[in-house]
Parts: C-alpha cells; structure tokens; sequence
C-alpha cells in the first residue's frame, strides 16, 4: 500500500518595487506537494506447507485381528482387575497410535471382478503389498498371476533398506507375499530359496527354518555338524520340509552374505546390514509360552518386540530410509482353534511390538506407521448367556422402587478377562496331551477332562469332556475327525479342528462364541501413525488395495503397475 505526504515548503523572494531605489524582502509561503512512496508491509500468517511423503514406512499386521480381537484387547487393557495395563495409564499401544494418528476401516477380500467374498492370508497381504487386486492363496502375483512389484521391492531398487518380521514363518503367507512370487502359498522351499536369492529383503527374522535346510537333515550327521558349528540349535534344526539336499542357510551366508541368528543371544549380538535369523524350527513361541519365559527369564527365542527393535536398528541407519513389514502371525492362529485365551496374550505380545514402533517413530516426521490386520479369524465375539444367571442384588438407588437388581442373562463379569489371560497353555497343548499324534481313537473322557484342567482355567464335567469323543468320519490315516453340531463345513483342517471342540466346551465360561474356523468378510482396523499429510487419508472406508496404494505414495515410489 502507498500513501501521498503533503509538504510545504517556504520560500523568500526578492520583490523589486516601482521606485528602483526602493527594494524589500517579502516572503512568499507556497504550497509544494512531494509524494514520497511508503511501503507498508501487512503480515499474513501461511501455513507450513504439509508432509504428504515420508522417508520410511512400517507396516504392521496382526494376522486375524479384526475388531472385535481389538475390542477384547482394550478390554483386557482397560478393565480386566488385574491387567498387565493397569501400570500402564490401562492404555495399550494401539489406543496410542489412534489418539496420535489417524484410524479408519479396510475391506480385504479378494478385490476385482473376479473377486471372492473372503481373504486368505496370501491373497490379502499381497494386496497390501502392491496395491493391485490378488486371487486367492497366490503369492506376489495379480489376479491373472502377473507378478508384481511389491513396495519391498520397489523400496529397495530406490535405494532404501527392507526388513521382513514374523512371529510365524519366514516363508509363511504374510511375509512370503512381500518378497516373492508363487502361484500358491504352500511353495514354501521355492519361496525360502527366492527370498535369500533376490537380494530384495536385507533383514529376514521369523521361525521355519525347515525349509531351508537339506531335507535328509535327520540322517546326515555331516550336514548336522554344519549347522550346528553355525549355531542352530538341534531344536531348529530337527526336520526340513525341502524336497532336494539344498542348504539355503549356508547359501545364504556364503553366496549371498547374510549375517546369521538363531536365538536370542545371537540376534542381540548381530550387527550387519544383512541378517538371515530363524529362530524355530516351523512357528515361533506362543504367546502363552512367551508370557511363561519372561516371567523366569529363560526365553531363549527373541520375543516379536526384540526382533522388530533389531531390525529398526539395522534398517534406520540407511540415510535413504527403509520399509519393514512386522507381522503378529499367531493372533490368526489362536483364532482358527477357537482360543479366546490364547488368542488374547498372542493380542499382547503384539501390543508389546506395536509399543516399541511407537517409541520409535513417536517424535520423527519422515516415518509413516501403518497397523491393520489382513482379516478377522473365528468370528470372534463375547456374547451373553443362559447359563450361571446372575441372582437378584439390591441397589441403593431411588429407581428401584423396592425391587431387587435382576438381569435375565448373564452378561459376562470383568473377571473373565484376567481367567482368559491366566490361562497356562493353548488348546493344541490340550489336544496334544491327549494324544501327540492327534489320533483320538482311544482316547477317553477322563483324559480330556483332565487335560482341560490342566492347560485352562475351566473344569468341565465328564458329559461335558464325552463331546469330544464325538466323531465324524476318519481322514486317509483311518484318524476319526471331530464332528460338529453347528457349522460343521466351516471347520477346514482335520485332526486340528479338534482345538474348536475344546473351544465349545469351555465357551459359556467365557461368554465367548465363535462361528467358524477359518476367516470372514468382516472389515479390519486400520491405524495411521505420522505426518497428518499422510495419515490423515486413512481415516476413511477402504479396501486393502487402496492402502497398498497409499503406502507406495506416500515413500514417493512409482505406483504400482
């Protein structure tokens, strides 16, 4: 803006008079106008330009944790009376993630016009990792089985460092789905070999080492001592689930110079740009046994916690950033055997890894954190019941007019959440006591009683326990298969299933159902941590294609073709 000034200026002049003897000074007041130019500077307050792209993302899923496994961990968190939160605030990691960050739903079944009505673990994750529809059980392939480059791969060809966790397998769905391309997901030997050969994932943590070793393992004492001089426990290394006498662990180490872990103490020793560590021989520690060995200090596998903050340490010191998927495997597993309780401690032993990405990335502004889930398992839920009716009580408020408080159902007490928590061992130790090779075909009800009591809170009677003597059918081994009076097509695995009946069993003292063994459609929690730019496009309904999609934009990748 410009503003005129008005000066006046004062002049003396000589005036001469008729007479040219007679002079006088006069003065002569004139008006001058000067214009003088004056800027005048307004401030405006502009907003700082938002973060719409990060250096590095970390993806987190909790295999088979829908809402509803959500809502029992908040539970537990909240309001269990004796809760492992109760020192901390009752306030999980993932409630932090959502007051800091942005939270929003993800469909995930099989995407396209050629799309299915539920997800498997390979189809979903590897919709997650490219951002393009997946068929079923495939494995880093497109709905026609095109491969496709997955945001590992088109992270490291920029440059940037890649990290794969998994409480489960290395080569199993999830992690399998980042950094290879099958046409099925049980080419697990293919998929050990193609990820070591790559060259795209610089740090690999997990169990399932079978695949990996010589499948004659148990008779070549030469290859033993091989492995065994690397420091693989006998436990690792026990079995292989290879069709050929390839040792990739070796391969790995010699061609393709991989740092090696085998447990604990080894991983907290490591340091190397490249690690390769299995940690079991097929998945890792349950959550039950976790809880069991860091209460007397004897875990000898690293914990989902410790093997992330490895691979955060390894992979934050590329100055281009890095993509690291961690996933909790072991939530969709306690759900496929209908295990409330163990479902719940695997709930917190991820938890515990979602902490630790959180104290991490919680002050960084170049670091996106993406939690969800692939899909729901069990069709979990807590529900009301018939059975153990509460009796009347009386209440001191003035509404009762006299009368006692008395619900029709029981609605399930807080205390149920530190019995599912207590419990000593999953529904598989159950099963296994009863019989290792889960051939039940004389096994009594005695013994399932008392396997019940030993492994879980609940004592169940000698009718209750006859259920699972209950048979239909045998498999090719001549093993009777578990038979079951509702839904009974939706309980896919054999023998393993029987986990299901012990699930039914001990359901009303849980208030817990279930409704299938296998996954449904429901939409899954989606957790956005970072850069509001970022994170705040995931506050919406979408499908697992679109967060692929977001997660590729957001490191600043070509999208995915």
């Amino acid at each position: 803006m410009k503003k005129k000034l008005l000066a006046v200026a004062v002049s003396a002049v000589l005036l001469t008079a008729c007479n040219d003897d007679d002079t006088k000074t006069v003065e002569v007041v004139k008006e001058v106008e000067v214009v003088k130019e004056v800027e005048v500077v307004k401030e405006v307050e502009v907003a700082p330009k938002p973060v719409t792209q990060v250096k590095n993302v970390i993806l987190m899923i909790g295999d088979g944790m829908g809402a509803q496994q959500v809502g029992l961990l908040e539970e537990y968190a909240r309001r269990a009376p004796n809760s492992t939160y109760n020192n901390k605030n009752n306030e999980t990691a993932l409630s932090k993630l959502a007051a800091g960050g942005h939270l929003g739903l993800s469909l995930n079944a099989p995407h396209g016009e050629n799309g299915k009505l539920v997800v498997d673990s390979a189809c979903s994750a590897t919709q997650l990792a490219t951002g393009k529809a997946a068929g079923s059980e495939m494995i880093g392939l497109d709905d026609q089985g095109y491969v496709i480059e997955t945001i590992l791969e088109k992270a490291k060809k920029a440059g940037k460092a890649t990290g794969l966790v998994s409480d489960t397998r290395l080569t199993h769905a999830t992690p399998a789905a980042f950094a290879a391309h099958q046409p099925h997901r049980s080419y697990e030997p293919e998929i050990a070999v193609e990820m070591v050969e790559s060259g795209m994932v610089d740090v690999m943590l997990s169990g399932g080492a079978r695949v990996f070793i010589p499948d004659d393992i148990k008779e070549d004492t030469a290859e033993q001592e091989v492995l065994a001089n690397l420091g693989m426990p006998a436990s690792v290394y026990k079995k292989s689930k290879r069709g050929d006498d390839r040792n990739v662990v070796v391969e790995a180490k010699e061609k393709h110079g991989y740092e090696l872990a085998f447990d604990k103490a080894q991983l907290a020793d490591a340091d190397a740009t490249k690690l390769l560590g299995l940690f079991a021989n097929s998945g890792m520690a349950d959550g039950i046994a976790y809880k069991a060995c860091k209460a007397d200090n004897s875990c000898t596998q690293p914990s989902l916690k410790e093997m992330t903050l490895k691979a955060l340490d390894i992979l934050s010191k590329d100055e281009d950033g890095f993509f690291l998927m961690i996933e909790g495997g072991q939530i969709d597993w306690a759900g496929h055997a209908n295990d409330a309780g163990w479902m719940l401690n695997e709930l917190l032993k991820f938890d515990e890894a979602v902490e630790a990405v959180h104290e991490w990335a919680k002050e960084r502004t170049d670091t996106l954190v993406v939690v969800t889930a692939d899909h729901e398992t069990g069709s979990f839920g807590f529900s009301y019941s018939s059975h153990n009716k509460p009796e009347g009580v009386d209440l001191p408020g003035d509404g009762m007019q006299g009368k006692q408080y008395k619900p029709k159902f029981n609605f399930g007490g807080l205390e149920i959440l530190d019995t599912l928590y207590a419990q000593k061992g999953t529904f598989y130790d159950v099963i296994g006591h009863v019989n290792g090779d889960y051939d039940f075909s004389n096994s009594t009800d005695q013994d399932w009683q008392d396997a019940i009591k030993m492994y879980t809170p609940y004592e169940v009677s000698i009718d209750e326990a006859a259920r699972m003597n209950e048979f239909k059918g045998f498999n090719s081994d001549n093993v009777p298969l578990p038979k079951f009076d509702d839904f009974s097509d939706f309980y896919v695995y054999g023998t393993e299933d029987y986990t299901a009946k012990v699930g039914r069993i001990v359901a009303k003292q849980q208030n817990v159902v279930w409704g299938t063994g296998t996954h449904t459609a429901a939409p899954v929690p989606v957790y956005a941590f970072g850069p509001a730019g970022v994170t705040e496009q995931f506050s919406t309904l979408q499908h697992h294609v679109d967060i692929g999609t977001k997660m590729i934009k957001a490191l600043g990748l070509a999208e995915a073709e």
